[in-house]
């Protein structure tokens, strides 16, 4: 069967390499480009807002899925124009688009259908704003209602720096801003595929938004994570499924917002061992899905495929995951995540033990001398699985010391198991 996968940085490539490791699969496609993958996958030049031209390719190559993991391709409406025409899809339409885009939308959604989140207050003026900024607990979490390239959201320790990220945020258009009390707890990422009715669980992960060590620095998309997460037992599995995920589908069914695809949810895990969710994604997460994929035993293209039809409840009560741990640790460019410089040389790849670590590519390139290049400010995923996180905390840092590029940062302190009690 032919698959095209409409995505990118390294996500993509672990999203590609999953796929063709399938029998049922005879080609894979893929809108991103790297310096790896036209290795992996037919790369298709066509941008990711080009409804007619992604609607074409899939006519025209009798595409067996669509899997949309790019959020300006539902916003343009692919999955839609694909369903209507009997194409298996596997992504959101355009109508849930607004609960990733607009966080201030995401989070009136939740209060409405009674999904725990912790509480919220929705500005548009900065007088209403200050007045409850004011009467605040602290930490705050102030977010801004669209997205918005190294900011998203802002931990507030005082009304004095609340004041002044709410006067940004309203100057510069960045409006509504959304005020949610920082609830103290652990934070986690879950992702589960959905079909619209039913849902299984991708192995759960810890990600690390800080830049620096010691959590540090500014927000990322995400410096590193591990999973499984040793907090999330059965019982808590149970109880987020109940109260988060399910409620969850039955609401976007409700709002006629369902969709055959992946929920990925920021949740806290409070002291009395509660989940409440504090963002939502509709697409895979970055770098969860670069952790959580080398420990999925399944036939990928299988469960994705049984989603987009309709019936991952009759063939999944769950993902086999096995017993390993895997933890993903980003190299980034210097300037990260904010102006950076692109074109350095990466060196030492091929130094890297392909048995125990994985190197999912995200922006890189290949230059006159066929030498890999970074080409963006998140450059590199590295990997690696073993039978304890100790041990794959090991082994990714061991990978990770013959690579080397101008300028190249990374957390150091990913699964370091003495300071995992403190996040």
């Amino acid at each position: 069967m032919k698959v095209f996968v409409i995505s990118s940085g390294a996500r993509a490539h672990s999203i590609v390499w999953k796929l063709v490791q399938s029998e049922r699969v005879s080609e894979v496609f893929c809108t991103f480009n790297n310096a790896v993958m036209p290795k992996l996958a037919t790369v298709v030049d066509i941008r990711e807002n080009n409804l007619d031209e992604l609607f074409n390719f899939v006519k025209e190559n009798n595409i067996e899925l669509t899997i949309i993991d790019s959020i300006t391709t539902a916003s343009a409406g692919l999955g839609n124009k694909l369903r209507e025409e009997g194409f298996n899809v596997f992504g959101p339409g355009k109508e849930c688009c607004k609960i990733r885009l607009q966080k201030g939308f995401a989070k009136k959604f939740l209060h409405k259908h009674k999904i725990p989140t912790p509480a919220f207050g929705l500005f548009d003026k900065e007088t209403p704003a200050l007045n409850y900024a004011r009467n605040a607990q602290y930490p705050q979490a102030v977010k801004f209602d669209s997205r918005v390239p190294a900011l998203g959201t802002i931990i507030c320790e005082s009304f004095n720096e609340a004041k002044n990220v709410i006067a940004y945020c309203l100057k510069n258009l960045y409006k509504p801003v959304v005020m949610e009390n920082f609830i103290p707890g652990k934070f986690i990422s879950y992702q589960v595929i959905t079909d619209g009715y039913d849902a299984v669980p991708m192995p759960v992960s810890s990600v690390y938004k800080r830049l620096g060590n010691g959590n540090s620095g500014p927000n990322t998309r995400g410096m590193g994570a591990y999973s499984p997460v040793p907090l999330v037992d059965g019982e808590l599995e149970a109880k987020i499924a109940r109260k988060i995920f399910f409620p969850l589908i039955d609401a976007l069914n409700t709002e006629k917002m369902g969709f055959a695809g992946v929920l990925n949810a920021d949740i806290v895990i409070d002291e009395k061992k509660n989940p409440l969710i504090t963002g939502i994604d509709i697409n895979f997460g970055d770098p969860e899905t670069q952790t959580a994929l080398p420990l999925v035993e399944e036939d990928f293209f299988e469960v994705l495929l049984s989603a987009s039809i309709g019936a991952l409840g009759d063939n999944y009560e769950f993902l086999n995951t096995g017993d390993d741990h895997s933890v993903c640790v980003n190299l980034v460019s210097e300037g990260y995540p904010g102006e950076y410089k692109k074109g350095a040389v990466i060196e030492g790849l091929e130094h890297v033990d392909d048995d125990n670590t994985l190197v999912f590519q995200a922006f890189t390139e290949k230059n006159n001398y066929a030498e890999t290049i970074t080409s963006a400010g998140m450059v590199l995923s590295v990997v690696s699985a073993a039978s304890t996180l100790s041990r794959a905390h090991e082994l990714v840092y061991e990978a990770i010391e013959p690579v080397h590029f101008r300028g190249m940062r990374y957390r150091k302190d990913i699964a370091k198991p003495r300071v995992l009690s403190d996040l």
